[in-house]
């Protein structure tokens, strides 16, 4: 189904308004179509911090549930937004894959057959992120270079530091290279303690382990460079908000392509692209010869 029909004289409508004319209702869902475009997919979060950086609608909760979700929700329903440019990675389907061959089994692993470009770096590397509802984001870079993305879903618990401070050791003991884990979160009280709760309990884990904690995003430099929207800083009851100054913001407020990029640059820091070229060029070759291993296979009825 085409997109809607732009007004491009659409202006925001007063934030005083309860009510969006028709005509008013049709440029937005028009402007919520071309962000997704360019950037899909998308999280609702994300597309809300857009509308709101462009002064369409006023940053608030019943603006992002009666207006944002509402509008993505019925826009989805009628066709004229492709439900796969929304994604929810905080909501998990889990499938057990099955074939119905070993001709088939041997075509998939052709299919998804990849070489470690992270194993062949001369330092291992983990990204981390506070919100699991961004990971689908950023994994669509740190796939391509085989990097492990780690959802700590706020401050991340004992078990999960553990397993991350057992591969530190492997790496360093077995493999002689150091550790670099790259955190991206929120601007808040709970979201500046996370990383340095990281370093501490990974440094008490794993003492004699070389690695090095860098907070990438978000930053106050970020935020005034790229102008994002702030919220009041919750303070009562809020243990980790002592000390912690100013308004807080969110990862989502970042542009997605701003986010994507910055996930990229810390990557290419161990990964060239260069160097992933070259062995995507060589994994090509080897799925080559599994796909004619596979022909061989069938052809010979054993399927």
């Amino acid at each position: 189904m085409s997109a809607p029909t732009l007004n491009p004289t659409y202006q925001a409508c007063s934030i005083k308004r309860t009510r969006r004319s028709k005509s008013e209702v049709t440029d937005l869902k028009q402007v919520i179509y071309d962000i997704v475009e360019a950037d899909q997919p998308m999280t609702v979060r994300q597309i809300f911090y857009q509308l709101v950086q462009r002064g369409l609608i006023e940053k608030s909760e019943a603006q992002y549930q009666q207006t944002v979700v509402r509008l993505l929700t019925s826009m989805r329903v009628a066709g004229e937004l492709p439900f796969a440019w929304i994604v929810d990675h905080s909501r998990r389907r889990l499938v057990t894959s099955t074939y119905t061959s070993m001709t088939q089994a041997v075509e998939d692993t052709a299919r998804f057959y990849r070489k470690s470009a992270l194993r062949e770096a001369p330092a291992y590397v983990e990204i981390w992120v506070e919100k699991d509802a961004l990971s689908g984001i950023m994994w669509d870079v740190t796939s391509v270079y085989d990097v492990p993305l780690l959802s700590s879903k706020g401050m991340p618990s004992l078990t999960f530091l553990h397993t991350t401070a057992e591969q530190m050791k492997i790496e360093w003991r077995y493999r002689d290279r150091p550790t670099y884990l790259y955190q991206f979160g929120d601007h808040d009280p709970t979201g500046a303690l996370i990383p340095k709760t990281i370093e501490a309990r990974l440094r008490e884990f794993c003492p004699d382990v070389e690695f090095t904690m860098e907070r990438v995003a978000l930053t106050e430099a970020q935020i005034t460079e790229y102008r994002l929207p702030t919220r009041p800083t919750k303070r009562e009851g809020n243990r980790h908000a002592k000390g912690f100054e100013g308004e807080s913001v969110e990862l989502d407020a970042l542009h997605p392509r701003t986010l994507k990029a910055m996930v990229t640059e810390v990557i290419e820091r161990h990964i060239p692209a260069a160097a992933l070229t070259a062995l995507r060029v060589a994994e090509e070759s080897e799925r080559e010869h599994l796909r004619a291993w596979g022909a061989r296979f069938s052809a010979g009825g054993a399927a």
